[in-house]
């Protein structure tokens, strides 16, 4: 049993100081008391919050971050931005996966992400020949997890069809396809590793509904719930018009309402992205317990559109952030991103601040926080017994935070702080990952990491 002593934290009610938290060998809270006075404990001397989890990652495109920043020949697009994509993902070995992913985990800790959802769609050889192991890359993933101490949620994604109809996949597509059963096989393979942790969990990621077929999409979820009948499911959705425009062709009904007209959607499910709705769509979305995964620097990167956050949040939706591409790696941004869309778009401020007289940074906070451990299955985002002990401790001597206290805190890191001016420490389950605002192994893995980059973009 380790305790630990947090001066000013943030719990399910409220802040509190001299906040006295027992947690056990597996990481987990055992008790939390607030105004007590110890000496045998773990001091934790400024504001303390909960982790956060990254609800959507896919690891390898950081690597690729910046590289994609040069206009083409006609209009640039998300869909002209996949073709930089495809290329690079052809380039990678199981070194290169391994190498990226630990580098970006080690990131993500100094952002404040604890957990990670990782939406893994890279599984073959270049030329779409399974390795000798299938999941070869999904151990890579594992690895760098391990090797990083972030919490993961492992989702291998289902993918077969190049668009609705069940159309043939691209060549640049096959090093992602599945068919069901191998699929089914891969899930099996990997349960082990991922099986009675609190930091870890495994689920599924249909790639989107232009890539999988109705059929297999029910496959896989019988496969999963083979497994655990209350794992995660992800999917892609909704994040271009075109996507929408071709769903109604092939179905006559937009992706959102398709998928919530199947009757499977519930509290496992994160919709991803889910930009384009109707009102209708909102707020069936919004009742289903689904959340809604929101990623708001990438999908301005790729000029994705703005989700409706206030109708949703209004109507009650659940909703979670990612770094999805990771064109950027900051949980203070993508949330701040998150409230400046709506004010950009509304000519207004505070939108989803959710009533008056009321932090915007911390109904912000709070809403990714719950809907982030829904989305990843793990026991976190809140400083409570049963949890994990994720803890993000910020600077009390930083600048920007002086006077602060309470909700002032969360206004301040997400509105008008700097990530490595703020982050002073990031444990997870009762063990410190960052110190100083640093990675604990950030020197050895940004060291593997500059090598990979180097024969990825000079080849």
């Amino acid at each position: 049993m380790r305790r630990f002593l947090l001066r000013h934290a943030l719990l399910p009610d409220g802040w509190h100081d001299d906040v006295l938290v027992a947690v056990d060998a597996a990481g987990l809270i055992v008790s939390v008391t607030p105004a007590q006075s110890v000496v045998d404990a773990t001091l934790l001397n400024g504001p303390v919050l909960p982790g956060l989890a990254n609800l959507h990652s896919h690891a390898f495109q950081r690597a690729m971050a910046g590289l994609a920043e040069r206009s083409g020949p006609a209009a640039d697009s998300f869909w002209t931005w996949r073709e930089t994509m495809y290329r690079f993902a052809a380039k990678l070995t199981p070194a290169d996966i391994e190498a990226i992913a630990s580098q970006l985990y080690a990131e993500m800790l100094e952002a404040g992400f604890t957990a990670v959802a990782e939406f893994h769609y890279v599984h073959h050889q270049a030329d779409g020949t399974p390795y000798d192991d299938p999941a070869e890359l999904s151990w890579r993933v594992l690895a760098a997890a391990e090797a990083s101490g972030i919490g993961l949620t492992h989702l291998p994604v289902l993918y077969r069809h190049g668009g609705f109809g069940n159309r043939e996949p691209q060549t640049r597509q096959r090093r992602f396809l599945h068919d069901s059963d191998a699929y089914a096989r891969l899930l099996q393979k990997l349960e082990p590793a991922l099986r009675n942790r609190s930091d870890r969990r495994l689920g599924i990621a249909p790639h989107s509904l232009r890539a999988v077929s109705p059929e297999m999409l029910r496959a896989a979820l019988a496969a999963l719930d083979d497994i655990d009948a209350a794992a995660p499911v992800h999917i892609h959705i909704a994040e271009q018009i075109a996507e929408v425009d071709e769903s109604l062709a092939w179905s006559g009904r937009r992706p959102v309402d398709w998928l919530l007209d199947q009757g499977m959607v519930n509290e496992r499910w994160c919709l991803v992205h889910a930009t384009h709705l109707t009102p209708g769509e909102t707020l069936r979305l919004a009742q289903s317990g689904a959340v809604a995964g929101l990623c708001p620097t990438t999908e301005a990167n790729l000029g994705d559109g703005l989700f409706p956050a206030v109708d949703y949040m209004a109507a009650g939706g659940r909703i979670g952030i990612g770094s999805d591409s990771h064109i950027s790696v900051d949980a203070a941004e993508d949330l701040r991103l998150l409230e400046y869309g709506q004010r950009l778009i509304r000519r207004s401020r505070n939108l989803l601040a959710s009533g008056p007289e009321r932090s915007t940074g911390r109904r912000l906070f709070d809403a990714c926080a719950a809907g982030g451990a829904q989305a990843v299955g793990q026991p976190m985002g809140a400083i409570a017994v049963g949890r994990r002990a994720d803890f993000l401790l910020l600077d009390a001597e930083a600048p920007t935070l002086a006077a602060r206290n309470g909700d002032a805190v969360l206004d301040s890191w997400i509105f008008a702080g700097q990530r490595r001016a703020m982050l002073r420490e990031v444990w997870v389950g009762g063990q410190r990952v960052v110190e100083q605002g640093r990675h604990i192994r950030a020197g050895e893995f940004a060291a593997r990491y500059r090598q990979c980059l180097r024969r990825l973009i000079e080849e």
